[in-house]
């Protein structure tokens, strides 16, 4: 029988697995089933934080992000998770998922292992294990920034932190400006935020005629220097 490396080949490309053995990737990778396979719509809610948890989750293609919201229905996102990306929560992990929503951007193809089956493969590799408590740091850190910039800064202070945080992850250079990769309409950075769509439209031209910014519909850019000027 020939064996079908093509799981092997997405799994061993995903940042969280770089220059892990492959006996490990591979042992991970059987424990992925057709029915661990599932293709979302756009804004899909794939997981509120009163579902059960999905597992470890990778994802294949798409774009999703977590958030968490109050009593209120105010929201802030925690984090955007891309092609090549992972999140999740078990007992003996939790990557960005815990206590969050999480929602498609777009149409997004997820593979999930459930906890029960993905956790003694965690215990049994103790660089697998270091490695996921280094990304489990990393974002917690993350996380811990992005809380203290949206609680002490004020509305253009936060509209310009979060662009400025989004830029380093999906931006391409545009004549002096990054421009950020994903489609991003007022609505969505408000969501992004916990703020109102109004007030992040006029702050956005506020930005926009001080050359910070420059947007158009479901497009922003960002003038990387002149906003961290602003933020100093």
């Amino acid at each position: 029988m020939v064996q079908d490396n093509s799981q092997t080949s997405i799994l061993s490309g995903f940042k969280i697995f770089e220059s892990l053995p492959m006996t490990i990737v591979n042992e991970i990778e059987q424990l992925i089933s057709k029915s661990n396979i599932n293709k979302f719509p756009k804004n899909y809610l794939i997981q509120p934080p009163d579902k059960e948890k999905l597992g470890l989750c990778f994802v294949i293609a798409g774009k999703l992000r977590l958030y968490k919201a109050n009593s209120t229905g105010k929201q802030y996102t925690v984090c955007i998770v891309i092609e090549g990306g992972v999140f999740g929560e078990g007992e003996l992990f939790s990557l960005g998922a815990s206590g969050a929503y999480a929602e498609t951007m777009e149409e997004t193809i997820i593979y999930s292992i459930p906890t029960e089956q993905f956790e003694p493969v965690l215990r049994k590799y103790p660089e697998l294990a270091l490695r996921f408590l280094s990304e489990m740091s990393m974002r917690m850190r993350d996380q811990d920034e992005l809380v203290e910039k949206l609680i002490f800064k004020d509305l253009r202070g936060k509209v310009l932190y979060f662009l400025i945080r989004l830029s380093k992850k999906f931006s391409v250079e545009e004549n002096g400006y990054k421009k950020i990769d994903i489609p991003l309409t007022h609505q969505e950075l408000a969501n992004m935020i916990g703020v109102t769509r109004e007030a992040v439209s006029l702050t956005l031209q506020e930005l926009s005629n001080e050359d910070i910014l420059v947007t158009s519909r479901k497009m922003v850019m960002i003038h990387i220097e002149k906003a961290m000027e602003e933020l100093a």
